[in-house]
């Protein structure tokens, strides 16, 4: 429709200045107006995720590794990519992105890609990041430094700060674990969703939530800021896929597949995953699904 809009006003253009050109000339002009660029106009694909930290440390952690991914699959493909970051303000939106195919692939954690697997089935994995090799990684609880708090159980009767109500970490691995601990929410003074891993251990060191539940990543991060904070307890995460939606051609997912695989992949590819990519299996978060299902009795 909007080829055919173009090329009647490009027509009516030329036929107002008819009288002033010369036969031959006018059609020359008129065909090579009609006649589209020659070349391709390349992939342009659309990369999102959610802003787990804030949203300027999350572009500058993407953008380096999207210029890298988008340049070796040029290469792959023989045709230029493109790739634009688009960030979503909360988990859900996120998730809501990828199913409808408003994005073309993401970066989720497990949690989030057990939701959106719940709403389209069709969702692909691409890989899996690699923690040494493997595919788990901790997340932790903490106090503040100073906190006599010494174990979980010692939490009743306390505060909590969770963090986003779809994150893994912040809300089903924590809650799965405060529940192995015979705590409720019901056993807690009270208990918020923060939102992302850094407002939780910040709210923990300023002293407004007894403990919570982050990153250990994030955690390390805080520290070294100086936010006077401490490891209660630990538990065990699978770590993030990304994931195509369910609309990206066959060959553009194993130009991508085969990108993030490489184990030839330079030291740019270790700022998003210390220890690259793996390929991933739905399976892979059967733990997840059981904890999110364990998070309804908290």
């Amino acid at each position: 429709m909007k080829l055919f809009v173009r090329a009647v006003g490009i027509i009516g253009f030329f036929l107002e200045r008819l009288r002033a050109a010369s036969p031959g000339a006018f059609l020359a002009a008129l065909l090579a107006a009609l006649t589209p660029a020659s070349g391709h106009a390349g992939i342009e694909l659309v990369f999102g995720t959610y802003a787990a930290d804030k949203p300027t440390a999350t572009v500058k952690k993407y953008q380096p590794f999207l210029s890298f991914l988008s340049g070796r699959m040029s290469e792959e493909l023989g045709e230029p990519v493109s790739i634009r970051l688009k960030i979503a303000k909360e988990y859900g939106e996120g998730i809501r992105q990828l199913a409808s195919g408003e994005v073309d692939f993401a970066r989720f954690g497990p949690a989030s890609y057990v939701h959106v697997m719940n709403e389209n089935p069709d969702v692909q994995i691409v890989a899996m990041e690699s923690k040494n090799g493997g595919k788990r990684f901790k997340g932790v609880i903490v106090v503040h430094q100073d906190s006599s708090v010494q174990s979980v159980n010692d939490l009743a009767g306390l505060s909590f700060a969770f963090g986003d109500e779809l994150s893994t970490i912040g809300r089903y691995l924590a809650q799965e674990y405060l529940l192995n601990a015979g705590i409720t929410g019901d056993d807690l003074l009270e208990f918020a969703y923060l939102g992302r891993h850094d407002l939780v251990g910040e709210a923990v060191g300023a002293g407004r939530y007894t403990a919570g539940a982050l990153k250990e990543s994030t955690f390390k991060k805080l520290v070294a800021k100086g936010v006077p904070i401490r490891v209660l307890a630990s538990f065990d995460n699978v770590t993030k896929p990304w994931l195509a939606a369910p609309d990206m051609p066959a060959g553009v997912l194993e130009a991508m597949r085969k990108v993030m695989l490489s184990s030839e992949n330079e030291e740019i590819v270790r700022r998003i995953s210390k220890n690259g990519f793996l390929e991933g299996a739905d399976q892979d978060y059967d733990i997840i699904r059981r904890a999110m299902e364990r998070s309804l009795a908290f």
